[in-house]
């Protein structure tokens, strides 16, 4: 005899076991995951914290003193003398800001028109031929060159180098915003979106701004360290901040002429500049493999 569906016990399902790698990843996980973030991130730490709170213990940077001139590295003077008398190690630490000011600012600018005219380019059909022709002129003029035309034209000056950076650098922005909204505009959600009545702008804000986030973070800390190396190239040839500014690249400018001497005065800087650079260019590399879904699915 059959028992009635009514009378009959429901079958009780066990939820699944949670396992640790569950819901959404935090922070900690993705750090432990791309240990390449905390090394380069503490690196990069550092190095601020170096900028930021050494030239309160070291030296005036531009203090001449001729009798210490060409002094190499002591107990005394970590990093030796300059053919001034200047302590290379104060100027090294003073360097570091200017560095590290004109790196974050071009990353910011640029990146900010770059994600601006990226998202009319990628989306109005009409203006799209228009501002890539202009990106594509921008990009045939080789960059130290332009920057080196400015610097000539405007003076050397903070802003002016930061401009001068931040023209190159914003045709490559400009295209990889494209890209995405190319491949963005012809989902169903932003047709959904479209048939909705939602605004132009709107449309652009919440539903295609976000998918370049992951993207332009990973692009402007290449854009950053990108950044660093164009402004001590400027500075070591003559065409980058004032000479009485202490920037890596000034310091090495002044030194290569008594190099086989006193290889210190270009050694430290160099070695800054590396290591800065270097900290940007791993953060930028874990952050690539922990924001690319594909990369992601793999491990």
């Amino acid at each position: 005899m059959s028992v009635p569906a009514e009378t009959r016990p429901a079958l009780e399902v066990e939820p699944a076991p949670k396992t640790a790698g569950s819901g959404n990843p935090t922070v900690l996980s993705l750090v432990l995951r791309h240990p390449s973030i905390l090394f380069g991130g503490a690196l990069l730490l550092v190095m601020i914290a170096v900028a930021t709170i050494g030239p309160i213990f070291t030296l005036d940077p531009v203090a001449i003193n001729p009798i210490l001139r060409l002094k190499p590295p002591s107990a005394e003077i970590w990093f030796g003398t300059d053919y001034l008398g200047r302590d290379t190690f104060a100027r090294v630490i003073h360097g570091a800001q200017i560095s590290l000011v004109i790196g974050l600012a071009v990353a910011v600018i640029a990146v900010s028109i770059g994600l601006f005219l990226g998202l009319i380019a990628g989306y109005i059909r009409a203006l799209d031929a228009i501002i890539m022709r202009v990106m594509d002129g921008l990009m045939a003029i080789p960059a130290i060159l332009l920057a080196i035309a400015l610097i000539s034209l405007s003076g050397a000056t903070l802003g002016t180098v930061v401009i001068a950076i931040v023209i190159p650098e914003i045709p490559r922005v400009v295209r990889l915003v494209r890209s995405v909204v190319l491949s963005v505009r012809e989902e169903p959600y932003v047709e959904a979106a479209i048939a909705s009545g939602t605004r132009l702008p709107l449309i652009l804000i919440r539903h295609i701004l976000p998918n370049t986030v992951a993207p332009l973070i990973v692009q402007a800390t290449y854009i950053c360290g990108s950044a660093m190396l164009t402004e001590a190239i400027l500075g070591f040839l003559g065409a980058g901040i004032p000479p009485e500014i202490p920037s890596w690249g000034n310091i090495m400018s002044e030194g290569r002429t008594y190099f086989q001497i006193s290889p210190w005065i270009i050694f430290y800087p160099g070695i800054a500049l590396a290591l800065t650079v270097l900290a940007v260019n791993i953060v930028g590399d874990g952050l690539r493999d922990t924001l690319d879904p594909r990369i992601a699915r793999k491990m």
